[in-house]
């Protein structure tokens, strides 16, 4: 037994109330899969991280309790947007422990199994994404990206040219829903002729068309609910951004892609022809004299 002293010790608790943790979240993820194999490849990490418990509690001699707020937080992340952006989230996590593993391996060789059990998680876990969702990313951004850089570039030119937030609301509204059955039917062509049986087609087009309603019914809520027509547009235009921040956030975790450049592109591209169509709705007004 080494010796172990209090900076030790305090380590050694942190990584004991880690694994207890994450050995609950493993077994409620467990759970909320279908797949059998799935199943038990969870079902393993969990008795994995049970025995780094023991294996800490071994030098602590102290029983410690998991923190409950993350066990609950993990799996309904997992619940919400899906397990494998909960276990993504989870795996950021193994990649730090197994760095202060290995910190400590010199005084606690036993230690070194942990690390090789973290490694072995994650190549378990990158086995594991497999998520219906994820299969149609690219279907889920082009409903985003058309919607955020339409709809924000009509409902900026329509608050100048019309000045009526229940007007613009109920044009945007118009626009908005008609569009997005054409870009899902569009999808769903587009699909098909790549080769695609009829159902695939379909999904693909369901979740470009939920994702266009979802972003139209987002950017046309201030105008339903504020009467001052700049205010509306400078609620919408952060509305996208919130909306391009939380997506790609997403897209970053789940799909290991970089976040700010994406970020930035989408949220300059968005503003840029929000601004652009505000200016043609002024001299769209001014030319025709429109008064309403």
């Amino acid at each position: 037994m080494p010796n172990i002293n209090q900076d030790l010790l305090n380590m050694l608790l942190a990584f004991q109330k880690k694994e207890l943790t994450e050995y609950h979240i493993y077994q409620r993820l467990a759970k909320l899969v279908a797949n059998p194999n799935n199943q038990q490849i969870l079902a393993q990490i969990a008795s994995d991280e049970l025995r780094h418990y023991h294996l800490c509690q071994k030098y602590t001699q102290t029983e410690v309790k998991p923190n409950c707020w993350q066990v609950f937080l993990f799996s309904w992340v997992a619940r919400i947007f899906g397990l494998t952006f909960g276990l993504k989230l989870m795996e950021k996590g193994e990649t730090q422990a197994k760095n202060a593993y290995q910190e400590y391996s010199a005084q606690i060789p036993e230690l070194a199994q942990v690390i090789m059990d973290e490694d072995q998680h994650e190549h378990q876990l990158l086995d594991l994404l497999e998520e219906d969702k994820l299969n149609y990313v690219s279907s889920i951004v082009l409903g985003l990206n058309d919607a955020l850089v339409e709809l924000t570039g009509t409902l900026a030119g329509l608050t100048f040219a019309l000045q009526n937030t229940r007007l613009t609301a109920l044009s945007g509204l118009i626009t908005g829903i008609a569009a997005s059955f054409s870009m899902g039917a569009s999808e769903y062509l587009s699909t098909k002729s790549e080769g695609e049986n009829q159902k695939l087609a379909f999904k693909s087009a369901l979740y470009t068309w939920w994702a266009y309603v979802f972003t139209v019914i987002a950017l046309i809520l201030p105008y339903l609910l504020c009467t001052n027509y700049f205010l509306s547009l400078v609620l919408t235009l952060a509305i996208g951004v919130l909306i391009i921040l939380a997506f790609n956030f997403y897209i970053a975790v789940a799909k290991d892609c970089p976040f700010w450049s994406r970020f930035l592109e989408m949220a300059i591209l968005s503003v840029a022809v929000a601004s652009l169509s505000f200016i043609i709705g002024y001299i769209l007004r001014v030319f025709l004299q429109v008064d309403i």
